[in-house]
Order: structure tokens, then sequence, then C-alpha cells
């Protein structure tokens, strides 16, 4: 297979799974938010990383929901799919879900956007391999990811322009 042959969201699917414990929590026993973003990053690097067949690095979380708080003992779910890529770009939707380490039903906490970029050897942005849904939900969430990028694009930040004439 060509580096730029059609890939599916299945192809470069990933899943973590973490018990929590006190190293990860506040006082309160609640997991920081930090050490599920953490995770988050590094599940999305998995899928990233695996549809672009090369390293990716992070471009942004531009959204997280933090639905429910997960506390110290819980088994947390990370779970990661490709919704959108674009020419070096790629948009993972990563799930989130926690529950007793004695059983229970799991629940969802932690919802993110991710958007990772493939580098080359020399670091600069490198073109990835298109992404090709294969349901009616992934062409669903395709169009989605294509809007949200558009609105990155269109929201990212210009650095100014100095005239330091001397």
């Amino acid at each position: 297979m060509s580096d730029l042959e059609l890939s599916s969201v299945e192809r470069s699917r990933a899943s973590v799974v973490r018990l929590m414990v006190p190293t990860d929590a506040n006082f309160s026993g609640n997991v920081f938010g930090g050490s599920i973003l953490s995770e988050i990053d590094r599940v999305a690097y998995v899928t990233a990383s695996r549809h672009a067949r090369r390293r990716t690095v992070t471009a942004s979380i531009d959204r997280v929901d933090f639905i429910a708080p997960v506390h110290v003992g819980d088994v947390v779910d990370f779970d990661a799919c490709l919704t959108w890529v674009g020419t070096t770009s790629m948009e993972v939707w990563v799930r989130v879900s926690a529950e007793e380490t004695l059983g229970g039903t799991p629940q969802l906490v932690v919802e993110a956007f991710v958007t990772m970029v493939a580098v080359g050897d020399d670091g600069r942005p490198a073109r990835v391999p298109p992404l090709e849904p294969a349901s009616d939900d992934e062409r669903r969430r395709f169009e989605e990811g294509r809007a949200r990028a558009e609105q990155r694009r269109r929201s990212r930040r210009r650095p100014e322009v100095r005239n330091d004439a001397v």
C-alpha cells in the first residue's frame, strides 16, 4: 500500500485503558483534568500516527467537554477515531468513559476533538492518506469535522507583522 492510498476510520482506531491511581488525583480524590488530557493526547497520537504512517504532533485540542468527574480507583477507557482528514492534518475524536473498578456501568465522562499534524523527518508538515468514510455516521462525522477544521482555520490567530525600521 503506498503512503497516500485511501484509508479507513477502522484501520487507525485506538484505545487505552487506565486505572486511575492517587498520583492522578487531587486531595478530594478527583482525577486532575490534566491527567485526562495527557492520556487523550497520547491516544490521539496513536490514532493519527497509524493513519499517517509517520510521526504526528498535536496542533490543537479545541474542544474538551468534562461531563462527569473521574475518581481514584476508576477504570477509564480512552477510545479514539478519526473524524476528518485534510492534506497534512487530521481530527481525532476521543471519547472517555469511566467505571468503578469492581464493576458498574461505564459512564461517558469526557469528549474531545484533537487536531494532529503529520510531520516528516525534517519536522515540516507532511501529506497524509485521504480518509474513506465507510458508513453514514462516518460520512456525517467527516462533514462535521471538515466544518470544524474550516472554523479553526478562520479563527487561527495570525502573527503580527513587525516593522522595526532601524
